[in-house]
């Protein structure tokens, strides 16, 4: 029986961690995006929502029933007690998804979290190998403006609070370029998931 390889994925906003995830998705790993699993455990009907609006008012629900996530991003941005009180309610949920996924992999899988937060989370030691998605801040700064309408300085104030690149970097078994081509970026990936896979034996 074939180990499990279980590895990190992360790199700053707008590096183009997302589209290194899905070429991996494609690539046969099995995929575990904590950010995905975190608006799953929330969803209308679930435990999840329930256990929110009991802490925090109905007030943060749509008129259908589902959570209202501006309403709820205002609230615990800059509350750190509210935040905490919302982690604590939906970090477990998510902790169980991600146990029951990894259970439910192929054997041999090669199981790629997606964790935009791994540096700062301490968490990277758990992993047997770490991917880190690179761009330069500049870079980053124009994805930002072109892709999401963001001005200026909201990109740089974003960078500025997450992990620094050389944060990132020292916890990296490998380094993903990306400020290549998109082919250049699949080669690169390919790459890697080949010698994820060799770990395997």
């Amino acid at each position: 029986m074939a180990a499990t390889v279980r590895v990190g994925l992360t790199g700053g906003i707008a590096s183009g961690k997302s589209t290194v995830s899905a070429m991996l998705r494609e690539l046969g790993a099995v995929v575990i995006d904590a950010d995905e699993l975190a608006r799953e455990v929330v969803e209308k009907g679930t435990p999840g929502l329930a256990a929110v609006v009991e802490e925090f008012g109905p007030g943060l629900l749509t008129a259908d029933g589902h959570l209202d996530r501006p309403a709820m991003g205002a609230l615990v941005f800059g509350d750190e007690s509210a935040r905490k009180r919302l982690e604590a309610i939906v970090h477990p949920l998510v902790f169980e998804r991600i146990v029951d996924l990894e259970a439910h992999a192929p054997d041999g899988a090669v199981v790629v979290h997606d964790i935009p937060l791994l540096a700062e989370s301490g968490r990277a030691e758990s992993f047997d190998a770490v991917i880190v998605v690179d761009a330069p801040p500049e870079v980053q700064v124009d994805r930002m403006v072109r892709d999401r309408s963001w001005s200026v300085d909201d990109a740089l104030a974003r960078i500025a609070a997450q992990a620094t690149p050389e944060d990132r970097r020292a916890i990296a078994t490998y380094v993903v370029d990306n400020t290549g081509s998109l082919e250049d970026l699949r080669r690169e990936v390919q790459k890697i998931y080949g010698e994820l896979t060799d770990r395997r034996a």
